[in-house]
C-alpha cells in the first residue's frame, strides 16, 4: 500500500517560509495553533516584516530601516493594533509646580517643559535644568529622582536636543548650552539678545532661533567652539528650526507676523535663503514645530491648527498632504514614526492626537490635562510609550496594556 502523503508542515522549512509569506496576520496567527513547528515558524520576523511596515509605529520608516532592532517584529504588529485602537494604560508619572506671572486680572503659567528620549532614559527641561530620569523596567514609570542633572542657563530652558551622547540647549537668557552626557564637559556661550526659542545640532554645527528676530549657525570644531558662521535676518520671531538630514540646509518656523513665509530653508554653508514653502499662510499662522522625516519629506504645524506635510521634490508652493486639528487648536509639537503614524499636541486640554496619513481624519484623540488647561508643549513616543510635557505634569500612555 502506498505510503500516507507527508503533512505540509514536513516541507522544507525554505518553501514554508515562502507559503507563509503570503499570510495576512490572522492567518499566521492561526497557523501557530496547529503544531511547535508552525508556531516557531510563524513567528519569524521574516514573515511579520511585511505586514509590520504597513502598520502604525511599527519601527519601520517608509524606507524599510528598522528603528526597533530587537524586538520581535511579530509582538510590535500586536501592539499597533493598540496605538491604532487607542487602547492604552494612562499614568501620571511626574509632576512639578509651574512658576505664575500676574499682568493685571490675568495669570500666565510660564513654565514649558521639553524633552527628549534616548532608550532607557528621559531627559526633561524642568525651570533652568534638564534632568535625566531613567525608565522603570516595564517602560511605564520613572525613577523618582533624576540621575543627572544638567545646569547652566540663568531662566527657563526653552528647548533642548540630544544627539551624540550631546545636550544642546537653549535659554531665555540667550545663550546655548553644550553637555557632554556623560562626563563634566560643558560649554556657555552668550547667542543671541534675546530668548533661544529653539536649538538644533548636526553633524558638528548648531543652528538657532531667537525672538530676536534672527536664526544663527554655531561652529562646534576645535578652535572655533561657540564661533557664529552665519546670521540670518528672518524679520520675524523664530519659533522651530531644524537642521536636514543631508546636512546641507536648515528650516526656520518664524510667527508669520510680517509679510513672508513663516517656513524657510536656508543654505547651512552661506547662511543664504534657498527657498520658501507655501504662499497661504494667513498673518498669525507661527510655525511652532518643524520635523524631518527624510531629506525631502518635513512635518510642521502652529497656531493656524494644521498639520501640514511638505515633499520639496515635487512642490515648494504647496504642501502635498494637511491634517486639521478638529477643534481649532493650535498645534504645539508633532511627532511622526517616520512611516504612517503622526502624534500632535494641541494648546487646550492636553490633547494628544493620532493621525494615519492614509486616512483624512484624526484616528484616536486622549484628553490628558488636569483641571486646569494646558497645552502639551512637548512629546516623544516609542513603539510602546507615549510622553507628553504639559505645564505641570509629564503624562505617559503605555500601549502594551
Amino acid at each position: 500500500a502506498a505510503s500516507p502523503p507527508s503533512p505540509l508542515w514536513a516541507l522544507p522549512e525554505e518553501l514554508l517560509l515562502l507559503i507563509c509569506s503570503y499570510l495576512d496576520a490572522q492567518a499566521l496567527g492561526r497557523l501557530a495553533q496547529v503544531c511547535r513547528r508552525l508556531r516557531f515558524l510563524s513567528s519569524r520576523d521574516l514573515l511579520w516584516r511585511r505586514i509590520a511596515r504597513g502598520c502604525l509605529n511599527s519601527g519601520f520608516t517608509q524606507l524599510g530601516t528598522d528603528l526597533a532592532a530587537g524586538i520581535p517584529v511579530k509582538e510590535r504588529v500586536k501592539v499597533s493594533q493598540n496605538w491604532r485602537h487607542g487602547r492604552c494604560r494612562r499614568e501620571t508619572v511626574l509632576k512639578w509646580k509651574c512658576k505664575q506671572v500676574a499682568f493685571f486680572l490675568f495669570v500666565f503659567v510660564i513654565l514649558m517643559p521639553w524633552m527628549e528620549l534616548d532608550g532607557d532614559c528621559l531627559y526633561l527641561s524642568q525651570a533652568e535644568n534638564i534632568q535625566a530620569y531613567q525608565l522603570c523596567a516595564e517602560g511605564t514609570g520613572l525613577q523618582h529622582h533624576p540621575q543627572a542633572i544638567f545646569s547652566g542657563h540663568q531662566e527657563d530652558v526653552c528647548r533642548f536636543v540630544l544627539v551624540n551622547s550631546h545636550i544642546v540647549s537653549g535659554g531665555g537668557d540667550g545663550s546655548i548650552v553644550l553637555h557632554k552626557i556623560h562626563g563634566s564637559y560643558s560649554v556657555k556661550f552668550s547667542a543671541h539678545e534675546q530668548e533661544v526659542n529653539c536649538v538644533d545640532f548636526q553633524g558638528g554645527l548648531i543652528v538657532s532661533g531667537s525672538r530676536d528676530r534672527t536664526a544663527k549657525v554655531w561652529s562646534l570644531s576645535a578652535g572655533r567652539v561657540g564661533q557664529c558662521l552665519h546670521t540670518v535676518q528672518t524679520e520675524d520671531r523664530v519659533w522651530s528650526i531644524a537642521i536636514s538630514p543631508l546636512l546641507s540646509s536648515f528650516v526656520t518656523g518664524t510667527a508669520c507676523c510680517g509679510h513672508t513665509s513663516p517656513l524657510r530653508i536656508w543654505d547651512l554653508e552661506s547662511g543664504q535663503l534657498l527657498t520658501c514653502l507655501g504662499t497661504d499662510f494667513h498673518r498669525g499662522a507661527g510655525v511652532l514645530d518643524v520635523f524631518y522625516e527624510t531629506p525631502s519629506l518635513l512635518l510642521s504645524c502652529g497656531y493656524d491648527t494644521y498639520i501640514r506635510y511638505w515633499d520639496i521634490r515635487t512642490s515648494t508652493r504647496k504642501c502635498v498632504q494637511e491634517w486639521e486639528e478638529p477643534h481649532d487648536s493650535a498645534l504645539y509639537c508633532i511627532r511622526s514614526d517616520k512611516n504612517h503614524m503622526i502624534a500632535s499636541g494641541s494648546s487646550y486640554y492636553g490633547v494628544v492626537r493620532l493621525w494615519d496619513k492614509r486616512q483624512t481624519r484624526c484616528l484616536q484623540s486622549f484628553h490628558l490635562s488636569s483641571p486646569t488647561s494646558s497645552p502639551v508643549y512637548c512629546l516623544r513616543f516609542s513603539t510602546t510609550h507615549l510622553y507628553a510635557a504639559l505645564a505641570s505634569a509629564l503624562h505617559v500612555l503605555d500601549f502594551t496594556a
